[in-house]
């Protein structure tokens, strides 16, 4: 078993990747969280800026750079960092290339070590018809 652990001096995430299931670079398979620590959870986050508009119509690739920019604006605002999110939730509309979603995301978040755990999945639609991917966190900080 793989194990890659963010320490604190209160708080404990582990991200495990065990034999047996796939690997990949972009996810761990499993996180676990101990001791002192704050949970944050992040609503669904969609393509729309701070003035309510919807950014990148048609454009997978910059509504994918919008909500990764909300969701760090909602982590900073709960005192997080994009280091500390333990899980994602991805939404995109079917139809979709989800590669450049990916690339996106890549270019936004960068490559940073311990990847989340992650859960994708393609969807008929979401609250609003031009929005093309939806995303939701949780986070873990320590105390």
């Amino acid at each position: 078993m793989t194990e890659r652990a963010s320490r604190a001096e209160h708080g404990r995430v582990e991200f495990l990747n065990p034999e047996g299931l796939p690997r990949n670079p972009a996810f761990s398979n499993v996180a676990v969280v101990s001791g002192n620590v704050r949970t944050i959870y992040i609503g669904g986050q969609d393509a729309v800026d701070a003035e309510g508009n919807i950014v990148g119509i048609g454009d997978l690739a910059a509504q994918t750079g919008q909500v990764l920019r909300n969701l760090r604006t909602a982590l900073a605002a709960a005192g997080a960092e994009p280091e500390h999110v333990v899980k994602w939730n991805v939404l995109v509309v079917e139809g979709q290339d989800f590669a450049s979603g990916y690339a996106a995301f890549q270019q936004v978040w960068g490559d940073r070590p311990n990847p989340p755990v992650i859960t994708a999945a393609l969807v008929k639609g979401l609250a609003h018809p031009d929005f093309l991917v939806e995303m939701d966190a949780i986070a873990v900080v320590p105390a």
